[in-house]
């Protein structure tokens, strides 16, 4: 029998599994996690499940037993390398394979000499959400080193927490580079509304220890802030190490057709943060770190190996949310592509702000700060690439209503 084995146990290695057997795959398929949970939703360790307001057992992404869905699973196992079709794993047995699914995602990135202590967090698995929530607990200040929506939340569940906050951020604005300065301004607004303490700018040069236990940063200026605990939010990397032997480039992820079919083999795909896959209508490969991205991809992915009907292409539209403060924020579409952006909803407030992100004339992305109504309007024009004068009677139109 075809066996179909899945490396990665989470959000995107979980759903390649449920929507082969939806597909009609009835072939052997292996599911390979290095944790040993069951597969478990990430969004809410950086707030239902930090605040300890979701019991973990919330969290899990299937309902029901894993057995019922005909899958070996392998959790507390890594992959260490690849022979021939083979995967090898790290307790030395081998699970040959007729199709390969790389599911393995990312890992958060450490700081240069980024110290080993136990009161300093990275936050990526339940056992870091564990660690840092402990912390907390036992805090009244934390240091969020790093303004990206990983510290944004960490920061709006602490500050709901009671904790005095403090956010670093190295660039002059938060979220420059992905949203623009503009809209990195009103997220940086959000954090100072609710009494976070924002600094950006900033170079950290060292951590220290202060005396009562607590972590402290060192920055270029010569000054220290000291909290009782800290976490460090400052993007991602891959770790594709372990696919060597696949024999092509995995620099910026693995490179993948519209399919998820990593281009250079015949039977290997790749799912969710570690994926780069060809847009399919701009032809660039962008790996996409967001929750709907890898669902997509995973649905794609099973149909192409079940040889079922691929009904839709993903990532032609991305989406992500993040909630802070009891506000969503909501984006749709590449802010990456945007050489222009503007305002099209203006109450005076951040609640209701909505900005459309322009290429060449065309909309390539919308943010909206908790105005669901009004993204979901804008989600087809988004996928149209409406002129800006299409956007602006769009816009005239629902500020009318």
């Amino acid at each position: 029998m075809v066996h179909v084995v899945v490396v990665g146990a989470g959000l995107g290695g979980l759903r390649t599994v449920e929507f082969l057997r939806a597909a009609g795959f009835s072939g052997r398929i292996s599911l390979v996690g290095d944790e040993a949970h069951e597969p478990y939703d990430r969004p809410p360790l950086s707030k239902q499940i930090l605040a300890g307001t979701w019991p973990e057992e919330r969290a899990a992404l299937h309902r029901g037993e894993l057995a019922d869905l005909g899958v070996t699973v392998h959790l507390g196992r890594s992959a260490i390398g690849l022979d021939g079709d083979a995967v090898e794993l790290d307790d030395g047995s081998q699970l040959r394979y007729d199709t390969l699914v790389v599911a393995t995602g990312v890992r958060p990135r450490r700081l240069p000499g980024q110290p080993d202590h136990p009161e300093l967090h990275v936050l990526r698995t339940l056992e870091d959400c564990r660690a840092l929530r402990g912390s907390i607990s036992r805090a009244r200040s934390l240091l969020v080193v790093g303004a990206g929506f990983i510290g944004a939340e960490v920061a709006a569940t602490a500050r709901v927490a009671g904790l005095e906050v403090t956010m670093l951020e190295a660039l002059p604005v938060p979220f420059a580079r992905v949203l623009g300065e503009q809209m990195g301004l009103l997220c940086a607004r959000l954090q100072t509304d609710n009494g976070v303490t924002v600094r950006c700018g900033v170079r950290l040069v060292d951590f220290v220890v202060d005396d009562g236990g607590g972590i402290a940063a060192l920055l270029a200026d010569g000054s220290v802030v000291a909290a009782d605990c800290g976490v460090v939010g400052v993007g991602t990397v891959i770790d594709c190490g372990w696919l060597a032997g696949l024999g092509v480039s995995t620099e910026g992820g693995l490179l993948c057709d519209t399919t998820g079919l990593v281009e250079g083999t015949g039977n290997v795909y790749g799912v969710g943060d570690i994926a780069a896959w060809r847009h399919p209508t701009y032809g660039d490969r962008l790996r996409i770190e967001h929750w709907t991205s890898a669902t997509e991809q995973a649905a794609v992915v099973a149909q192409h190996v079940a040889g079922a009907e691929v009904t839709r292409l993903a990532d032609a539209v991305p989406y992500f949310w993040s909630d802070q403060y009891g506000l969503t924020l909501q984006l749709i579409g590449r802010c990456d592509l945007a050489t222009s952006v503007e305002l099209l909803h203006d109450p005076g407030m951040i609640k209701g702000t909505v900005a459309g992100y322009f290429a060449d004339g065309a909309l390539v992305a919308v943010l909206a700060f908790h105005a669901p109504r009004l993204l979901n309007r804008y989600r087809r024009l988004v996928a149209a690439g409406a002129s800006e004068q299409e956007v602006r009677s769009a816009a005239t139109e629902l500020a009318s209503r």
